[in-house]
């Protein structure tokens, strides 16, 4: 049985999604390029969230009931998370926003794997075949043998291997909390769990923050712009998936979504001028295509 056809606006609303989600990497590489740290980034962007998402939970009168296993694993999870967003923004700022969330990209295969490790579950047949397509195009986006660059292979990962092992990291991390929320704490409610998860990952990111000296702030109006953006675009983005989309019909996370590291690729581009081969560009497409191929798959 295929899942309901997306409505024009619920499909609408999830290409803004990507868009906004995409241009919150986009103005967090402002913001870093004027004096930001990631900690800094992170804490403002997830309490900022937290704050809205728990108004929301206070004022839609959601139920806080969770059991001890509930809570241990909320708070693992949220540890997680905070893990995931530290590193994807340390990606950001190492490498073109669009090869980062490229690399990124990858959770899904660390699903399966997690999948496969902690609860014995063996990945489908399509995901066996996806897997090495996705590494290919990751490769090509990467230039892992540093063809397009003309820097070799050597030079290429000395440029490119701090951010891409960050964005690996977020990958593993975000794959990690995708089964474990399915299999341990699915039965805590939407908007509790991402309200739970922000304000932990927004503590968290503080506690970093402070250890390193303290907030850094941007030196200038561009990195300002760049700091209340990302944290504007992320905080409503975050707020509407967890809102608005079940009301048009949308279960959780929707292949559209994907779109994101495209998006990025363009915005970068135009506000950063952050230019990729063709030939990496043709290893986004297959990265990102591969992935939504995927998740069109799992909703039948």
């Amino acid at each position: 049985m295929t899942s309901p056809t997306l409505s024009l606006r619920a499909f609408l609303t999830l290409l803004l999604l990507a868009c906004m989600f995409g241009g919150n990497h986009v103005a967090a590489r402002f913001a870093f390029n004027d004096g930001v740290d990631v900690a800094t980034a992170v804490t403002l962007r997830s309490g900022v969230s937290a704050l809205v998402v728990g108004l929301l939970v206070w004022q839609q009168r959601v139920a806080w009931t969770m059991d001890r296993w509930q809570r241990r694993v909320l708070a693992a999870v949220s540890v997680l998370v905070a893990v995931q967003s530290l590193s994807l923004y340390a990606a950001v700022a190492r490498l073109p926003v669009a090869l980062a969330l490229l690399a990124f990209n990858t959770w899904p295969m660390w699903t399966a794997l997690w999948s496969r490790l902690l609860y014995r579950h063996r990945p489908d047949r399509r995901t066996i075949i996806a897997m090495p397509v996705i590494l290919l195009g990751l490769a090509l986006a990467l230039d892992v043998f540093g063809a397009a660059s003309g820097l070799g292979a050597q030079a290429q990962w000395s440029r490119i291997g701090s951010g891409v092992a960050f964005a690996v990291l977020a990958a593993a991390s975000f794959g990690l909390v995708m089964v474990v929320t399915q299999h341990e704490i699915a039965g805590i409610d939407g908007r509790l769990r991402s309200a739970v998860t922000m304000a932990v990952v927004g503590v968290l990111a503080l506690v970093v923050a402070l250890a390193q000296g303290g907030l850094k702030l941007p030196h200038s109006p561009p990195g300002w712009w760049g700091l209340v953006l990302l944290t504007l675009l992320y905080g409503t983005a975050f707020t509407v998936m967890f809102t608005l989309l079940p009301r048009l019909g949308v279960v959780g996370s929707s292949p559209i979504l994907n779109v994101e590291p495209v998006a990025a690729m363009v915005m970068a581009w135009a506000l950063l001028g952050q230019h990729i081969a063709p030939v990496q560009v043709l290893g986004a497409l297959i990265v990102v295509g591969t992935v939504m191929v995927l998740g069109l798959r799992r909703r039948r």
